[in-house]
């Protein structure tokens, strides 16, 4: 399923992919037509109501990763590596890595550039797919002092491309821009030979993901703050508020990558 995808992506079919968490809305979306589910750490903010996704586990990971693939079996499941779990020792990450994909994970994905190059090289040698996660890194948040864009600059900008030029020649599958601006994502799109997935990181990219909760509308930050005090992301759109039901809204953002018409602008950096 995963190289059927890539093929697609090669000759220009834009990737829909959403956050996917439970075996419900695993069957939902892949109905709708979404090409990958993406069993983020985000579940860590949207289903377990903490600030960050650092306090995500293996087995927090694992055990969606398991209902996900139990609600679509025939769809491309991308798990996150939590926090932890794959950064300081190679024989480890592996081990980590193969337990998601035998839980039902076809690809994995690791935040970061630099270091990280060696490890997903180490991944894919080992016969596990990878996705590299670039930009903003949710799980080194408190480094990088906040939910901040990157690449601003044109020295982090030539790190980024660097970055995702190694990541491409280590032979990762795709590579993930979060919170880039569009003009260094559609660059970096065209500057390597694996698709690219954005989330508010512009239409240059070779496909879009975005958090369920966020497309539904329905997120209002941590269990412990009032909703009130939320401010949705840039990137986010709320494709319910015009549907006539949660099928449909689905259907409506995928539409909307495949052609092209999300995001826009006022989604970008």
């Amino acid at each position: 399923m995963l190289n059927a995808l890539l093929s697609r992506a090669s000759v220009g079919e834009k990737i829909a992919m959403l956050t996917c968490y439970d075996a419900t809305f695993a069957k939902l979306l892949a109905l709708a037509g979404v090409d990958v589910l993406l069993v983020g750490d985000s579940l860590g903010m949207v289903i377990q109501g903490d600030t960050t996704t650092l306090g995500v586990t293996m087995q927090d990971m694992l055990y969606h990763t398991r209902i996900v693939a139990n609600g679509a079996p025939h769809t491309v499941i991308m798990s996150d590596m939590p926090a932890g779990s794959y950064e300081h020792d190679k024989a480890t990450a592996l081990a980590n890595a193969q337990a998601l994909i035998d839980a039902g994970a076809h690809i994995v994905k690791i935040e970061g550039g630099g270091e990280m190059v060696a490890t997903a090289q180490y991944l894919v040698e080992h016969g596990v797919p990878v996705c590299a996660h670039l930009g903003f890194t949710p799980q080194s948040v408190e480094k990088l002092g906040g939910y901040k864009i990157q690449g601003k600059t044109e020295a982090a900008a030539h790190a980024m491309l660097a970055d995702a030029q190694a990541m491409a020649h280590a032979g990762v599958s795709m590579v993930l821009f979060e919170m880039v601006p569009a003009a260094l994502a559609e660059q970096i799109t065209r500057a390597i030979n694996v698709p690219t997935i954005g989330i508010g990181a512009g239409a240059g990219c070779s496909g879009q993901v975005l958090v369920l909760q966020d497309l539904l509308g329905i997120y209002s930050g941590p269990a412990d703050k009032a909703p009130q005090d939320y401010k949705a992301p840039r990137f986010a759109q709320n494709f319910l508020q015009q549907a006539g039901s949660v099928q449909q809204a689905v259907e409506d953002y995928v539409r909307a990558v495949k052609d092209g018409r999300f995001p826009e602008a006022k989604h970008s950096y």
